[in-house]
């Protein structure tokens, strides 16, 4: 349900922030939106 799943994601969050890391980009943003260009193309040939 909506409210499982808040409290899982609000627990998740109440973890993490107990010892946070930094997030790392590990791709450029011109390689992001490549692949998503490509996952897009996919999808819309995909005739559904």
């Amino acid at each position: 349900s909506v409210v499982e799943l808040e409290r899982d994601v609000r627990g998740w969050i109440n973890e993490w922030n107990k010892d946070p890391k930094p997030f790392v980009w590990t791709k450029t943003a011109d390689e992001i939106l490549e692949t998503l260009a490509a996952y897009c193309q996919r999808i819309n040939d995909s005739r559904h």
